[in-house]
């Protein structure tokens, strides 16, 4: 199958690059890697809202809600050019596809307009203490009283909840169903009484991770509900069959360019470093040993590249896009894993020195890399729960 680019979406490409290289300077770059917690200033702002204007984002969300009703594949194109620079401007990790596929009218007005136009920021309020790679182990209750539902718990690792506007929240809704089964999905806004955000500083935090570095943020946080009333009207989907449209959004939200990129692009920055640089008169790229195995990781990641284009191209087409996004999740993050072993065995002691040391490489973005590499094999699933869900869903096989 051949999943080559239409002259049209070469154009586009050349369009954004152009683009990016008129309007994001190295003052703007410096800015998002100074603001650290947000990535976002003044300057980061404003560019959001000329991209905004141009259109691109979320450029295959329907025209009635604020989106060009373009492909897949032009979007995916724009959020991997401006991904490559570390602005983010695609719709991953946004809810905004099971808000598409669930959402009232209501909701779909509200929400996706918002999004696009950075309004709204989701946070995702999905992980417990108690309850990780097994979510289906959640406590975290909403109680329905009347027309409103009120919610009390804890939430862990919500990342954007201290500059976020909503949390889009997992809660248990039916305590005696079966563990699946029982649980809703709400729309969240984040200031609503009785809601604490809690910091919780990462590895990266000091020193600070440099701009596109993968997993880099310097801080999570952990959120706390007491009592929150909510109104009804924030329920997403069916109350108890939230597990089934947070799965849903979970495997849609996997396929595109932010993530196939935090699995890839160390790939490409080491092979442009080497072909440019050397360790101390060793040159890597000399080494034979050195090019046969990032031979052997490239064509992996040209792997990673075609599950991502099936993935879409199912989307695209209105396809059963049921286990694809699982098996990304498993091959993309692993992958990355390995990359990021490689290079720090290439850089030897060069791959140990953080952002700020005097002999650090590319202001020690490598071994940033290395810390925050097997987050990508837990964050948004565990690799083993993906093999479980590519065992049931994609080969039929039955349950142990």
């Amino acid at each position: 199958m051949n999943f080559a680019y239409t002259p049209e979406q070469e154009s586009l490409r050349e369009e954004v690059r152009q683009f990016i290289a008129d309007n994001i300077t190295p003052e703007m770059l410096q800015e998002m890697e100074e603001s650290g917690i947000r990535r976002r200033g003044p300057q980061v702002d404003e560019l959001y809202k000329k991209v905004s204007q141009k259109g691109w984002i979320g450029m295959s969300w329907p025209k009635e809600y604020g989106g060009q009703d373009g492909s897949r594949i032009d979007q995916y194109i724009v959020e991997e050019e401006f991904a490559r620079v570390g602005v983010t401007v695609g719709g991953a990790g946004s809810g905004a596809p099971a808000i598409l596929a669930a959402g009232t009218e209501e909701q779909k007005k509200y929400f996706l307009p918002g999004l696009i136009k950075g309004e709204i920021i989701f946070a995702l309020g999905f992980t417990e203490p108690q309850a990780g790679a097994d979510l289906a182990g959640l406590q975290c209750r909403a109680v329905r009283d009347g027309d409103e539902y009120v919610i009390n718990g804890q939430k862990m690792f919500t990342t954007a909840a201290h500059y976020g506007t909503h949390i889009y929240l997992m809660a248990r809704t039916d305590p005696d169903a079966p563990r699946h089964r029982g649980i809703s999905i709400f729309l969240v806004p984040i200031d609503t009484e009785g809601i604490t955000v809690r910091p919780l500083w990462t590895i990266q935090n000091e020193p600070t991770a440099p701009l596109g570095t993968t997993y880099g943020e310097r801080r999570t946080n952990e959120v706390f509900f007491e009592n929150v009333r909510i109104p009804a009207s924030c329920l997403l989907g069916e109350e108890n069959m939230g597990w089934y449209v947070g799965a849903m959004g979970l495997n849609l939200d996997r396929v595109g360019a932010s993530r196939y990129l935090i699995s890839v692009k160390r790939d490409e920055d080491i092979v442009n470093w080497i072909k440019e640089n050397d360790l101390d008169g060793y040159s890597p790229a000399e080494d034979p040993a050195v090019r046969d195995r990032l031979a052997e990781l490239w064509i992996e990641a040209q792997v990673c590249r075609l599950m991502t284009m099936r993935s879409m191209s199912l989307v695209e087409h209105g396809g059963n896009f049921t286990y694809e996004g699982a098996a990304e999740k498993v091959w993309a993050p692993e992958h990355g894993v390995r990359t990021t072993e490689t290079i720090a065995q290439i850089l030897g002691p060069y791959a140990q020195l953080l952002n700020g040391s005097e002999d650090a490489i590319e202001d020690g973005i490598y071994a940033h890399n290395l810390m925050g590499a097997f987050q990508s094999g837990i964050n948004h699933g565990s690799a083993q729960v993906m093999r479980d869900q590519v065992a049931r869903r994609g080969l039929g096989m039955p349950r142990g």
